[in-house]
Parts: C-alpha cells; structure tokens; sequence
C-alpha cells in the first residue's frame, strides 16, 4: 500500500552475509550460527512486499565443510522459494573454492578458479564476485577477473547492476584490526566501475552495518547472522560479540536505493496498533489520513481514539 507521495519500489533486495554455518558445532563454543540464520529468514518472510532476491555476500560455512554447506542450501532455499526470491551466493574468505562450487552450484572447481557469477532478477542484473585469496583472509582480484567484469559492466541492464562481493571497499576507522585483511588495490576496481550501470555495491566481511561510497557509488555493509564486531568495545583490540546481528534490506527505485536495517533480535513492543488498522486507514482519502494521524490533537494522537493495541 502507498500513502505517501513515493510510488512502490522496484525491486526489493534482502542483504544477508557471514552466516558462517558450521556441520556439528557451535561457533566459539557460544554461537548457534544455524539459529541466527533461521532468524533471519523469518524476519524476511514478514516483509510486504517481500524480497525478489536473496544475496548472501560471503563466509557462508564458517570452515567450509560439505556438510555445512548442504545445510546452508536445506535452511535459505525452501524459504526463499515460499518468498518467490531468487539466492545469489557469494564466496568469503573462510569459503573454500571447490566445496563452494560443488555444493552450491554442481561444478567442479580448484584454487585458481574464480566462483564469478551473473544473476539476473526481472531486469536487475545482480554480479557475484570472488574476492577471496586461497589460504588468506584479506581480498583482491586478478587481472582476468576485472576484464570479465568490465566485459560484464560493458553492457547495461534494464535496470541497472548490484556489485556483490565479499571485502568490501570502502575504509574501517573503528575497527583498525580489519584493515590488514581489506580487498587490495582497491583503484584497480575504481577504473573498472567507472562510468557504469552500477547502483550499488553490496559486502559483508565487517560484522557490523556500515555505509560509505566507492568511485561514487554507495557501498552498504550488511553485519552478520552469526556474531558481530563491537566498534566500541572497552580496552579491546578486536571484540566479537554475540549480539546486534542484523540484515539489510534493500529496496530499489528508479533514481534512488533506500537502505533499511533489520535487526533479528526480537524486541519488546511499546507502542503499536494491529494489522488490520491498514485497511481502514487505506480506505480513507489522503486528507482524512494526513488529519488522524498528523494532526496533533487527532483522536489518535490524544488517546480518544481507543484501538487494541494487543500484539
């Protein structure tokens, strides 16, 4: 429903990174990353209108075992097919190339072997990127790698592309530590971007929700499902915690992206009115809208208005 001057997004994108699934343990000893996962998933399903895709960027199996993987694909895609939304993979550093592209895609792959990919979501063309370097955790990208990307780019899509990559590449002033293992040579994929259909550059790799932009373009930083990184953390180096983890949603207009964070830990309520208030309040004239709920001293706003709040 519309009750403002904006009409209905485009697309409705739903970021999810680092769920670092593992096949028999929790994480740390603590971290149910199967949990967090599922959570997720069920914050999305919640959504009107709900997600035309599902792009996870990276560090889907915490040690990259077969196992973990499969159970990756029993979790996401069954619910993202009761959400009629497309799964876009994305390899992270503790993805290992050949169990990756087995597991998720039936191909056979080695060290050397990119998992590079193009989706295309009605008209929203979505480029999966490989940041990650065998047997390390910062990122870079080979020279054949940005070719096939600006042979990609070289052509626009109806409505524009998503760059999603693990390491994204954007500065991390409150958690110095993560810059040793930041994407490399960051320039190199500047040159590549420049002048093209691109509108946004998804990553994960952080633990935490940020923003920035790279070669004009806005960068969002989903945190994970599985733990976070405190960036205030009292006399710490580095700080994981297991709290705060949230999606990013996404919704794409014709001129503009709007950015929206989805925590999964529920909250108590405090205030509210129940679903069924949309109907009557979508059956009245802008006007009468604009007077219940804006004017101050409305029925609504003053409490005359009695509505059950009851969740």
């Amino acid at each position: 429903m519309q009750f403002g001057q904006y009409p209905a997004p485009r697309h409705v994108i739903a970021h999810v990174s680092d769920p670092h699934l593992l096949a028999d343990r929790l994480q740390y000893g603590v971290v149910d990353t199967e949990a967090g996962l599922a959570r997720s998933l069920e914050r999305l399903a919640r959504l009107d209108p709900r997600p035309d895709a599902l792009v996870f960027t990276g560090d889907l199996a915490d040690r990259a075992e077969p196992a973990a993987y499969a159970r990756l694909r029993a979790i996401v895609e069954p619910a993202a097919a009761r959400m009629g939304a497309e799964v876009v993979w994305v390899m992270g550093n503790h993805d290992e190339r050949a169990p990756y592209a087995a597991a998720l895609f039936g191909a056979e792959a080695d060290d050397d072997t990119p998992q590079d990919r193009v989706h295309e979501v009605d008209g929203l063309r979505i480029v999966a990127l490989d940041t990650s370097v065998p047997g390390y955790h910062h990122g870079d990208l080979t020279d054949d790698q940005l070719a096939w990307l600006r042979d990609v780019l070289a052509t626009p899509a109806p409505h524009g592309t998503l760059l999603a990559l693990h390491h994204p590449p954007i500065p991390v002033p409150t958690v110095p530590a993560a810059q040793i293992i930041e994407l490399l040579d960051q320039p190199r994929l500047a040159d590549v971007l420049a002048g093209t259909d691109v509108r946004g550059i998804l990553g994960g790799h952080f633990h935490f929700t940020s923003w920035s932009t790279f070669a004009g373009i806005p960068v969002s930083v989903a945190a994970a499902t599985c733990y976070t990184m405190d960036p205030a953390p009292l006399a710490r180096f580095v700080s994981g915690v297991d709290g705060h983890q949230a999606v990013t949603l996404m919704h794409l207009y014709d001129d503009r992206v709007v950015h929206t964070v989805v925590p999964l830990a529920e909250a108590p309520e405090v205030t509210g009115f129940p679903a069924d208030v949309a109907a009557a309040v979508e059956a009245m004239s802008p006007e009468e809208r604009r007077e219940l709920v804006s004017r101050k001293d409305s029925p609504l706003n003053t409490g005359e208005l009695r509505i059950d709040t009851t969740p």
